[in-house]
């Protein structure tokens, strides 16, 4: 039976990499298979089949344990569906702050700002804009700002994807090297397995060496040859509001106030992001666009525009893939040490047994965490390894799993937003960009084991 839920998942999964082919949104694959995994592992489980384990390790038997197996399931499913929640208010509501600054013309003030037609030097901009604005607002908000701004800069979709799909891999490099750059670097971070200051000191050069030599190879590709075509008539038709500037400094502003609000409160990013969007929503209602702004235009600068126009579709895409991921890691597989270990942690023991160098494991790790959401990946590590602080094992962690899921489009935050923002094609990056990530991820891989292991012998 557990063989079924892994079938589900790998065809469920084939689905999503070829919607272009079957014709078929990426979304509705995710959340059927989120669906049935769920609905396998609740019979199976009621029928004394399988069991199942939570995120504390605890496996329950249904036979043995009846009623209280019962509820540490459903315990398991709210504490999974809470996780996935975390993320997806987190993701509404940059979303939406976004959107209104985009409805207030904020990014004709970064746009101005941004005055080159040469493809090659609007690369460079866009990807070093992409490195350090992840590591202060996350990976996955600076993506969604940024593709809003590139849709202002570059009108032709094809030369745009290029582009979209370069940021995803100069953001989670960014976000590599930040404890609060990427969902697993903060994970670590609030687990204490590293210091912030231990994280830049360690990553950030691994980190610029991931996002430079793709950048660098990329070029002298064609596609970021000439100069970028622009529309004169749109270019005229978008000019400045009088709330572009306070919308632009104020949204940046609270999205960028959240990993202070966590700092402070010791609450989970979502809430300072509600914090945040309330802020910029209260702003919005009372600010005046125009010179003689009326009640009649007063709709097109609302949250209720913004909100209508953020894209659903790849929100209830990340609720199915990574409640599909959670099904897989609440499956009891097998047994390791005489515990018993969810799918997840089980291959990662397998790992481990199979190739005693830790280095590699983590290499392997970065690279598992391109195909599989590298949350549980890191999850699972941190269940797997028991080490001090700061030691080179948590930071190669942080850097492999933050930027092995540039490898491919859905292997990451910042790339599954990319992916739903610009419909781009998964095997379109296969082809064309998991190259250049590979390269990336590999130099940067190198530099820090050069560093840790060869020059400064750290532990």
């Amino acid at each position: 039976m557990a063989s079924i839920i892994i079938l589900i998942f790998v065809i469920g999964y084939l689905s999503i990499t070829l919607e272009h082919p079957l014709k078929l949104d990426k979304t509705v694959p995710a959340l059927i298979m989120a669906s049935l995994i769920w609905a396998v592992l609740a019979i199976g489980f009621t029928s004394g089949w399988f069991d199942v384990i939570n995120s504390e390790e605890q496996a329950f038997n249904f036979l043995s344990g009846g009623e209280s197996a019962m509820e540490g399931f459903e315990g398991t499913l709210l504490h999974h569906l809470g996780k996935t929640a975390e993320i997806l208010i987190f993701l509404i509501g940059a979303m939406t702050i976004v959107e209104i600054i985009d409805l207030h013309r904020g990014f004709e003030i970064l746009k101005s700002a941004v005055r080159t037609k040469s493809k090659r030097k609007l690369l460079w901009i866009i990807g070093i804009l992409a490195f350090f604005l992840s590591a202060i607002i996350d990976n996955l908000t600076a993506t969604i700002v940024l593709i809003t701004l590139l849709r202002k800069l570059i009108h032709r979709r094809e030369d745009r994807l290029w582009y979209a799909a370069l940021v995803v891999i100069a953001a989670n490099a960014g976000g590599a090297w930040s404890p609060i750059g990427d969902v697993t670097t903060t994970m670590l971070w609030i687990a204490k397995l590293v210091s912030a200051g231990g994280l830049i000191e360690f990553v950030v050069l691994p980190a610029i060496v991931c996002f430079v030599v793709p950048f660098a190879i990329a070029s002298y590709m064609p596609a970021f040859r000439g100069t970028i075509d622009v529309d004169a008539r749109e270019d005229k038709a978008e000019e400045a509001l009088l709330s572009s500037k306070t919308m632009l400094f104020l949204g940046l502003g609270m999205i960028v106030s959240v990993p202070v609000f966590k700092t402070l409160t010791h609450l989970p990013p979502y809430m300072g992001m509600m914090l945040a969007l309330g802020v910029v929503w209260l702003v919005s209602e009372y600010i005046h666009p125009e010179e003689d702004f009326s009640k009649e235009r007063r709709h097109l600068y609302s949250a209720h525009k913004a909100l209508s126009r953020i894209e659903i579709s790849s929100i209830l895409f990340f609720l199915g893939i990574l409640m599909a991921v959670a099904g897989l890691e609440s499956l009891v597989y097998g047994v390791v040490n005489g515990e018993e270990v969810g799918t997840l942690r089980y291959v990662a023991e397998v790992l481990q047994q199979a190739i005693p160098n830790q280095d590699i494991v983590i290499l392997l790790l970065g690279v598992l965490s391109a195909i599989i959401d590298n949350v549980p990946l890191v999850a699972a590590s941190m269940g797997m390894y028991d080490m001090p602080m700061d030691s080179v094992l948590w930071h190669f962690i942080a850097y492999s799993a933050g930027t092995g899921g540039s490898m491919l489009i859905i292997g990451s935050a910042a790339g599954v937003a990319a992916m739903g923002m610009e419909r781009i094609d998964f095997i379109w990056y296969l082809k064309k960009i998991s190259w250049l990530a590979f390269i990336g991820f590999i130099a940067g891989a190198g530099v820090f084991l050069l560093f840790e292991r060869v020059l400064f012998h750290h532990t």
